[in-house]
């Protein structure tokens, strides 16, 4: 009878498998054409508009960015022309390869079964799943970081030239997509100090050439900010840090508890400390175990001190990849016989939290934002930049021969600029966000920033000012200082959306002539 109970629990076991299996392809299948909709109807935010614009001026890095974000969206614009889906079209790609990557890499160390649930397991994760909808460096990067713990582990464990050339390249591709590529690096440096095998890992030349490649990466990168005077690097390292200690940042845990949905981020922080505790077995343990906490644990630290005011929740996510691997084999030890609702309530609460994540996307990017701000939940940084682009170009059709059109901020003049499809240089004005987010440098290097606009006395202007992209605390003052940067103002439209959710202000002036004394505050609103 025992027979007969162990070939039956071995045919449910391989009919689980394939069920598995099945499943990966399934939600593979329906992520893929969900995205597509949803990255050819979504208006493009400020960050990805500047990408662009970064696409169209190529370098070997910007103020902001290495240069691997813009030449993909540069890529895609070539294959698919001027456009959303061209915008996108790289990360889409890379977005629809990464879970593949993590099913191969979970195959490859505990088998197909669990490179399927690990697969799975990314798809659902809001932030997984719905990566590659938007042209963020995060897809790029996080490629990368799968592509470099497959080769890492395997180049440690035989030493073979072709594994140590896939961890030399895909560092160097990280360092070429952000300057958060260091926490790979972090990872990997951890590995070959405090572990046995890793250790045995110094006197393999393979590694001097993975390390090498990898500084080729960052080269781009050092010449841009060595030629900056070391800009980029204060961006991302001085400017937009506190470096003080900052108590609300405790709450970082909750914040990816919500993100990542509660059960399974728990799950994923034991499967964590599950390979930590099998670390002493070698490989892949001790790689899983070190380069997932360094992500979660190392970012958590840094985020006590760093800068809390932008989104950043994003940070811990190629840490996760570990987690989701090393899933499967915890609960195949730990919950054998609950390892169902396991899955079923961890992979179920992450399902509603992606397919509400696409919605919310799905809704911005369809003409639904309406509905949207009705339910509280405006899509502020994906709409109403359409309208701006088109009323710009109205304004700028009645104007005199020569006009200039100038925004009053980074992110509306990469906005105008992308629905104006790069036909006429849009100058910004030196709006301190600019500063804060790193865009300064930038505009002033492509000379569309406010001393360029100043080198053209007497020219025609037509101002374009997103007036609620602006806190309210600080909006008066900006908004007195406008005639003081362009002479004679004279209001056109207020663009008035969503029930003044967004509103934008038109206005025509003149650059200022040298020496010409400006009113100090502007009393005109459209």
């Amino acid at each position: 009878m025992s027979e007969v109970r162990s070939v039956a629990s071995r045919v449910r076991d391989g009919r689980t498998d394939r069920g598995w299996m099945r499943g990966f392809w399934i939600l593979w299948g329906i992520l893929l054409p969900a995205k597509l909709w949803i990255a050819a109807t979504l208006a493009p935010f400020g960050d990805e508009a500047f990408y662009w614009q970064e696409s169209r001026h190529p370098a070997l890095a910007y103020s902001d960015l290495p240069p691997a974000t813009a030449l993909l969206i540069r890529g895609g614009e070539v294959l698919l022309g001027h456009g959303e889906l061209g915008l996108r079209a790289a990360f889409l790609l890379l977005g629809a390869l990464l879970p593949l990557l993590v099913r191969h890499a979970g195959t490859r160390w505990f088998g197909p079964r669990a490179g399927a649930i690990a697969g799975i397991g990314w798809m659902l994760l809001p932030l997984g799943g719905s990566l590659g909808v938007l042209a963020l460096p995060d897809v790029p990067l996080s490629a990368c970081a799968v592509l470099a713990l497959i080769g890492f582990d395997e180049a440690l464990r035989r030493d073979r030239w072709r594994d140590w050339l896939l961890t030399g390249l895909a560092l160097g591709a990280a360092w070429l997509c952000h300057y958060r590529a260091a926490m790979l690096v972090a990872a990997g440096l951890a590995l070959l100090l405090f572990t046995p095998r890793g250790r045995t890992g110094w006197r393999r030349p393979g590694l001097w050439l993975a390390l090498g490649l990898g500084l080729l990466g960052l080269w781009p990168t050092l010449s841009y900010n060595f030629g900056h005077d070391w800009s980029g690097l204060r961006f991302q390292l001085v400017d937009r840090h506190p470096w003080r200690f900052h108590a609300d940042a405790l709450v970082q845990p909750l914040e990816q508890a919500l993100v990542v949905t509660p059960v399974l981020y728990a799950l994923l922080i034991a499967a964590l400390a599950y390979a930590w505790r099998r670390r002493s077995r070698g490989g892949p343990w001790d790689l899983l175990a070190i380069s997932g906490l360094t992500f979660v644990l190392g970012y958590f630290a840094i985020g006590l001190f760093a800068d809390d005011l932008r989104f950043r929740v994003h940070w811990p996510l190629p840490g996760l990849v570990p987690a989701l691997l090393v899933l499967p084999v915890m609960l195949d030890d730990w919950l054998v016989h609950a390892r169902r609702r396991a899955y079923g309530l961890s992979y179920g609460l992450a399902g509603i939290g992606l397919v509400v994540t696409l919605a919310y996307l799905g809704l911005a990017g369809g003409g639904a934002a309406e509905l949207l701000h009705r339910a509280k939940a405006f899509p502020d940084n994906f709409v109403g930049w359409q309208e701006a682009s088109a009323a710009s170009a109205r304004h700028l059709a009645e104007s005199e021969p020569g006009t200039l059109l100038v925004a009053d901020g980074f992110m509306l003049g990469a906005e105008l600029d992308f629905g104006l499809a790069g036909t006429r240089p849009v100058y910004v004005l030196d709006h301190p966000y600019n500063t804060k987010h790193g865009r300064a440098g930038q505009l002033a290097d492509w000379r569309l920033d406010e001393t360029a606009l100043r080198g053209q006395p007497g020219r025609p202007v037509l101002l374009a000012v997103e007036e609620t992209g602006i806190r309210e605390r600080e909006r008066a003052a900006w908004l007195g200082s406008l005639c003081r940067r362009v002479a004679g103002l004279v209001p056109v439209e207020r663009l008035r959306l969503y029930d003044g959710r967004k509103v934008f202000a038109f206005y025509r002036g003149r650059v200022p002539m040298a020496g010409e004394i400006l009113p100090d505050t502007c009393a005109a609103t459209p």
